[in-house]
């Protein structure tokens, strides 16, 4: 019989253990968890504390992670995907089916002015030295491999799947960084997904489709004056899905009292734009900026979805967060700026979110900026709990994505229901094809985009398709290749949703259909018959 080596992940010296007696104490608590006839929190802490009171021995999760790993290697436990979400740190991290990899760009110059953006020597714009997120940069020296290396260690030692990664490049405009820094920072994160160094940006993202940390998303911050027909090209060969657009305000004159630098005008065609190449739009809106009401918000948020030219597909909500860095500090001082206070914001994210139609994701309602920079205002990092309680109490509903996702509920595909939600913008009709559960609960969705004309199509290689911007399962993140155990992952939802994509696009007269396809997916979508073009994937109908 093997001996294990479990590794102390805690330690950071990397000391090992080795010991029989050890692999015999994990075995019997890892036993005692699987036998747990309810999977709660309360339920694994009564196990491991018994078991401490009784040796003495005090287990951290990691090692009971890695400890699971090792004895079900050894063939002394039984793979057991329960056992798995019991023992997994932070299941919500990979709750939405992906494993999100965030790493920053190192400190540059921005080209925007805005009066509420924190400027500090050492981070990109906007960005403040003690978020999590800067942390982690600053300890890697913004070095892109290992920021990417650093995250999907921590995903393998909390117990969550990294097969699956949605990258997100943040820390500022990525449009403003000279190209040849853009191509090597996204080479490098391919590079430590894939596990080896290569000598092109070309090569690493051939080598990601078979490796085993795909990337199934990529995504880049940046402002709406950077959008272009050829930015978006660049884009394309970057390997880029989706783009986060700082939109903040629908109203010009907000816009210019912040000193934003762009118009309502220049946001509508940047999201043409991408909407027109097949990009997955995140939005960034802004509440209580200089100048606005809670009034002026509330309308500023439905323009959002009543302008046929922005309805975006996700969202992140950021209400100013007022910081001494900034002038708008210097405004507060003079008695020229107010932020709202904590009740009055709650009350005005929760009528906004009852406005947020089906196709779309609220994916925050507060960044992620630690309390003791704040000066006046809300503090709560938990914003978004504080309004649905909120909601609750007032009888308000989200029918957001987020709010519907089916996360960690088992999922019977016989009793999914498909739904097809219609909507226009200003230059196509997009249909949002879901399946939902019985308690409307979304299990799988596809954005299928049908363009009015081949003239408001920025890329000449998709103008005559039908374009597939997204396809998205939910559920937790299984790893490639394994079997549902109940989850929404591998029931064959996502390869049904491409298949009456494609039935939908020909029968309203399209002769071929494209896709946005990652790069560690496109050997999935090869299995459904699309050729990989020279910035897109695509098949004829």
């Amino acid at each position: 019989m093997p001996t294990l080596t479990l590794a102390r992940w805690s330690d950071s010296a990397g000391r090992v253990l080795d010991s029989t007696a050890e692999e015999t104490e994990l075995l019997t608590i890892l036993q005692a968890l699987a036998a747990l006839p309810q999977a709660t929190p309360e339920a694994y802490l009564e196990v491991i504390n018994a078991h401490a009171r009784r040796t003495g021995r005090l287990f951290a999760k990691s090692e009971l992670v890695d400890g699971y790993r090792q004895l079900v290697a050894a063939g002394r436990l039984a793979p057991d995907r329960r056992l798995e979400r019991v023992l997994q740190l932070k299941p919500v991290r990979t709750i939405s089916g992906v494993a999100p990899v965030t790493v920053l760009t190192m400190p540059y110059p921005c080209p925007g002015k805005c009066i509420f953006c924190p400027t500090f020597v050492n981070m990109p714009k906007s960005y403040v030295p003690d978020e999590p997120g800067s942390l982690r940069a600053l300890q890697n020296d913004f070095d892109p491999y290992r920021q990417t290396l650093s995250r999907l260690r921590a995903f393998r030692a909390t117990g969550h799947s990294a097969d699956k990664v949605e990258l997100l490049i943040l820390g500022g405009t990525w449009s403003a960084y000279p190209r040849s820094y853009q191509e090597w920072f996204v080479q490098r994160c391919f590079d430590a997904m894939n596990g080896v160094d290569s000598t092109t940006l070309d090569e690493a993202q051939r080598r990601n489709e078979t490796a085993r940390h795909r990337n199934v998303g990529l995504v880049i911050e940046t402002r709406p004056d950077a959008i272009s027909p050829r930015e978006l090209e660049h884009l394309r060969r970057l390997g880029v899905t989706k783009v986060q657009l700082g939109l903040q305000s629908l109203d010009d004159r907000i816009l210019a009292l912040n000193k934003r630098g762009h118009t309502v005008a220049e946001m509508r065609q940047a999201v043409r734009l991408l909407r027109g190449a097949g990009f997955k739009i995140v939005l960034h809106w802004m509440a209580n900026l200089y100048g606005a009401t809670p009034a002026s918000d509330y309308e500023d948020f439905r323009r959002l979805w009543d302008d046929p030219a922005i309805r975006p597909d996700e969202l992140k909500i950021y209400p100013t967060s007022l910081l001494r860095e900034t002038e708008l500090y210097g405004y507060y001082e003079q008695g020229l700026y107010r932020p709202y206070d904590e009740q009055e914001l709650i009350a005005l994210l929760a009528r906004c979110k009852t406005l947020v139609p089906r196709y779309c994701r609220i994916n925050r309602v507060f960044r992620d900026i630690p309390s003791p920079n704040i000066v006046a205002g809300n503090k709560k990092t938990n914003l978004r709990q504080l309004v649905h309680a909120y909601m609750a109490r007032h009888g308000m509903v989200c029918r957001c994505l987020r709010c519907r996702e089916v996360r960690e509920r088992d999922v019977l595909p016989e009793r999914l229901r498909l739904q097809i939600l219609p909507y226009r913008t200003d230059i196509n009709r997009e249909l949002f094809l879901s399946y939902v559960t019985p308690d409307d609960r979304v299990a799988a969705y596809l954005r299928l985009s049908l363009p009015d004309a081949p003239a408001v199509v920025p890329i000449a290689e998709i103008r005559d398709a039908a374009m597939i911007r997204e396809v998205k399962v939910y559920g937790p993140a299984l790893a490639l290749g394994a079997d549902s155990q109940g989850e929404a992952q591998h029931r064959g939802l996502g390869r049904r949703l491409v298949e009456l994509a494609c039935r939908i696009a020909r029968d309203e007269g399209f002769g071929r259909i494209a896709v946005i396809a990652a790069v560690g997916t496109r050997p999935y979508y090869r299995r459904l018959g699309f050729e990989t073009g020279e910035l897109y994937m695509s098949r004829v109908l």
